[in-house]
Formats: C-alpha cells, sequence, structure tokens
C-alpha cells in the first residue's frame, strides 16, 4: 500500500471527474430567460396541433375559452400517452392481492 502523504496532489481521474461534473452542472442550468421561452415555443406548438379542433368545437381563436381547450387537449393527450403511473398498487394494479399467499399474509 501507498503512504498517504499530506498535500498530495489530486489524482489526475479525480481532477478530470470533477471537472466533467462542474461542466454538465453548468451547463444543466438554464436562465429564467430560456425557461420563458422555451414554454412559449411549447405553447405555441400546442396552439398549431389543437387550435383547429378547438375551432371547430365552436370556440373562438386566441381567446381565453379557446386556449383553455387547447391546454385541455394538450394535457389529455399527454395523460394518454404517458399515463397517471402505478398508483400506491405499484406495477400490479389494485386487484392484486398478494398472490400465491392471499389477501390476508
Amino acid at each position: 500500500m501507498q503512504n498517504v502523504i499530506k498535500g498530495a496532489r489530486m489524482p489526475a481521474i479525480v481532477r478530470t471527474s470533477a471537472a466533467i461534473g462542474l461542466a454538465l452542472l453548468a451547463a444543466a442550468c438554464s436562465t429564467p430567460q430560456e425557461k420563458a421561452a422555451r414554454a412559449q415555443a411549447d405553447m405555441a406548438q400546442l396552439m398549431n396541433i389543437y387550435g383547429p379542433a378547438c375551432s371547430q368545437l365552436g370556440y373562438s381563436a386566441n381567446t381565453d375559452p379557446w386556449r383553455e381547450c387547447v391546454l385541455h387537449l394538450g394535457t389529455r393527450e399527454e395523460l394518454q400517452r404517458v399515463g397517471t403511473g402505478a398508483g400506491a398498487y405499484g406495477a400490479w394494479g389494485p386487484r392484486y392481492r398478494g398472490g400465491y399467499w392471499g389477501p390476508y399474509w
């Protein structure tokens, strides 16, 4: 085993790992302006996709009810695509009652 000397330099791999970690941390940060621009771009995309459907449903374009319709349709489609999660029962669902051991184990 090597003796540890006080004040010894850090190994190159530790320095490289620290530099990469700091670079990734700095890249992950975004300014409020960037977040606002991203939210605006997302809303513009939703308006392009769901705007015609809401207009056909009878909403006047670029009104508050029309925007609510666009958000509602976008949220509904996202929930259908992603799902609502497994919930309290895990991946088995609420009908799973203990399998082989039964519900009273």
